[in-house]
């Protein structure tokens, strides 16, 4: 049975968000749990649970639930913003390839997608793969570089994004 989000749902939903206290998570935790009983399985509930306990710092009860809404069939920009939590949450746990995989899988899925290439940067990193980490960021800057000033800078900048990205290619 497909979920979908009614009106009332997403007003309900925009409610937790608008309650939400980042330093006392409890009560938008307990919120979502009650939203998502009144609507067991829901995949966008669920992810929401799961971004509850994440910002509550709970990465192991969000873990769960991340892959419980994956499971449920998320789709759009809920899948594209639960890939970049989920695999967050897993570099937080310590689980860097299981986190790479996820955004890849999210790059992939969403090959335009700033956020996922950011928090892939930040799982690189921790990989030690810096200089793919570099190329990561280095696109999502050049690619709005008319809300910098790098002006001229862009195109030498987009290169050497190519170039780290290519693992530094002798040229040759």
């Amino acid at each position: 049975m497909a979920h979908t989000v009614t009106p009332e749902l997403e007003a309900a939903i925009a409610l937790g968000y608008e309650r939400r206290d980042r330093g006392d998570m409890a009560p938008t935790i307990a919120y979502f749990e009650e939203l998502l009983a009144q609507h067991p399985g829901h995949p966008v509930l669920t992810y929401e649970v799961a971004g509850a306990y994440d910002t509550a710092g709970q990465e192991a009860d969000a873990r769960v639930r991340y892959e419980e809404a994956l499971r449920l069939g998320l789709a759009g920009e809920d899948l594209r913003r639960c890939l970049c939590q989920y695999g967050s949450t897993l570099r937080w746990l310590g689980e860097h390839e299981a986190s790479l995989a996820v955004l890849d899988r999210g790059r992939s899925e969403f090959p335009e997608s700033d956020s996922v290439r950011v928090f892939r940067a930040l799982t690189l990193r921790e990989l030690g793969r810096d200089d793919e980490a570099v190329a990561e960021l280095l696109t999502v800057v050049t690619n709005h570089a008319e809300f910098t000033d790098l002006g001229r800078y862009a195109p030498g900048l987009a290169g050497l994004a190519g170039w780290y990205g290519e693992g530094r290619p002798s040229g040759e």
